[in-house]
């Protein structure tokens, strides 16, 4: 079971008392009197819909606990090659952020800047080596460019020293940046450093206003938008595809009755870089 802010959610109003939890992996304990699709032992895991317009840990109960019941058509299958633990994180912040990259207008050979690395940003680093793209990570201080220079990252750039948008366009200018840090202003000067033809993609927002103006789209052609995805189907091509390619999440793991203090590290921004919570121990 992944951490995730669903606690303080500004997406949707969850009603209490509710069992939290949206990135949740276990086994097949029982099995409704019409379900089909599964059998009894098989290790599958949910994400953030829950089906019939439900969120997993936000409008119906989630995986802080021993048992949960889910929806069948929103359940994925988990491959043995990927322990529990590793395969938590993927179902959100991996789908999250390996859909927005392959749905990209990003191709081999171009320029990718992912801003933040954190829980979402260290795993788009991942991705985007491994679908061959040219990576920017763009970070605050120097304490991260090691670590994102060994998930594969060409250039780093430390937004306390240098302008991003400026050391962008010395590179030529980005197709594609990822937004995964929740800062309106950060990811509004970012836009200055795409290239011709690019997009500005959100993955995290903090619900705080963007600060764009015409102009920053009149001089060439650019799109900003968000990807907000997470079916069933779409985390089974990001679980199959960590498999394929040996991507997986830096975490931190944490019994039951540790989740007050995992979730309050995960909102200091102090774990890395997810915060897991180990069901079973």
């Amino acid at each position: 079971m992944c951490l995730c802010s669903s606690k303080n959610n500004f997406l949707f109003a969850s009603k209490y008392p509710r069992i939290p939890g949206h990135e949740v992996i276990g086994i097949v304990e029982e099995l409704g009197t019409e379900s089909t699709k599964w059998k009894i032992g098989e290790r599958v895991g949910i994400g953030y819909h829950g089906g019939d317009n439900h969120v997993t840990g936000l409008t119906m109960d989630g995986g802080y606990a021993e048992y949960m019941v889910a929806n069948e058509d929103n359940l994925t299958s988990i491959p043995n090659e990927l322990s529990a633990l590793e395969a938590a994180p993927l179902m959100c912040a991996g789908e999250t952020t390996f859909s927005a990259l392959r749905n990209s207008k990003a191709r081999p050979g171009d320029l990718v800047a992912i801003q933040g690395i954190g829980g979402l940003g260290h795993l788009a680093v991942q991705y985007a080596k491994k679908a061959g793209f040219r990576k920017v990570a763009i970070s605050r201080g120097s304490v991260k460019e090691e670590l994102v220079r060994q998930l594969g990252a060409h250039h780093y750039i430390n937004s306390e020293k240098e302008d991003p948008a400026q050391a962008l366009q010395a590179l030529g200018g980005a197709k594609v940046i990822l937004a995964t840090a929740p800062n309106a202003k950060a990811i509004s000067s970012l836009i200055k450093g795409l290239g011709s033809d690019s997009e500005l993609i959100i993955v995290a927002g903090s619900g705080e206003q963007l600060e764009l103006s015409a102009m920053d789209f009149l001089k060439v052609p650019k799109t900003v938008r968000g990807s907000f995805t997470g079916q069933a189907k779409e985390i089974q091509e990001a679980i199959n595809f960590s498999v394929l390619t040996d991507v997986r999440p830096m975490i931190e793991t944490f019994p039951l009755e540790r989740a007050n203090e995992a979730y309050d590290k995960m909102m200091a921004a102090s774990t890395r870089f997810r915060a897991v919570l180990n069901i079973s121990e």
